[in-house]
């Protein structure tokens, strides 16, 4: 069983920056495109970032473009999301996921493992 857990969430002021955790068991993270989601308040789950497996490739949602930064760490089997330039729209659950069905992509009905999620609160 496949397990991912976020960490590094909290409240922060607009322009604040957060930088996310996500940790899993077993090594998926080697063979496994991976990716940030976020869902706020009576929106749908959405796409932030996600990383390829094969080439490293990456690609951003274009509300966080030139503001978010994802890596990973196949060694220590972590992903992260570093957050700057914090906004109030960028409140939300935060969650990451493995193993896309159909290759890397920021669709996030098409991911198989999910962990349980992070709050970020920007305030303004």
């Amino acid at each position: 069983q496949v397990q991912l857990v976020e960490s590094g969430g909290g409240l922060v002021q607009a322009g604040g920056s957060l930088r996310l955790s996500c940790a899993a068991s077993g090594s998926i993270f080697s063979i496994n495109d991976i990716g940030w989601f976020r869902e706020a308040p009576g929106q749908e789950r959405e796409g932030v970032s996600y990383i390829a497996n094969g080439d490293g490739g990456t690609n951003y949602a274009d509300s966080v473009k030139g503001r978010f930064t994802i890596s990973r760490d196949n060694t220590k089997n972590t992903l992260y999301l570093q957050m700057n330039s914090l906004k109030p729209e960028d409140t939300a659950v935060y969650y990451c996921a493995a193993e896309s069905a159909g290759g890397p992509s920021l669709n996030p009905r098409i991911y198989r493992y999910w962990g349980q999620g992070t709050q970020v609160t920007v305030s303004s």
